[in-house]
């Protein structure tokens, strides 16, 4: 698995002081299934709520945009982008929601997230 950790970018808070929720959907996810080859698509929920940094959105849009070729299961994939937003962010709370489409009439969803 690559680092792409690099690609994300972050920016200050304006108001750090304030408890406030921003949610950010991202509906064209895809990375590929390591069994199979074949493109996995998924729609990605970011909502955290941040402390002193708010992430870029451009910089989120190309650091998903690098799995589209990697070999990388559902559950591994939302653990890892969770990871990397975290460890940018900082948020005060965080979660991630991964919801992706039916393959052989099964879905899944995955959902992770903590508290600071």
């Amino acid at each position: 698995m690559q680092n792409f950790f690099e690609t994300l970018e972050v920016f200050d808070n304006q108001f750090p002081d304030r408890n406030y929720t921003i949610e950010i959907r991202c509906p064209e996810f895809t990375s590929v299934c390591p069994k199979t080859g074949q493109p996995d698509f998924g729609t990605l929920v970011f909502t955290y709520v941040p402390d002193r940094k708010c992430i870029e959105l451009k910089s989120l849009k190309m650091y998903l945009q690098r799995f589209r070729n990697e070999g990388i299961f559902y559950e591994h994939v939302t653990n890892f982008i969770f990871g990397d937003f975290v460890r940018a962010v900082q948020p005060r709370s965080a979660t991630l929601e991964a919801v992706f489409t039916p393959r052989g009439g099964i879905s899944s969803r995955i959902v992770v997230s903590t508290d600071k």
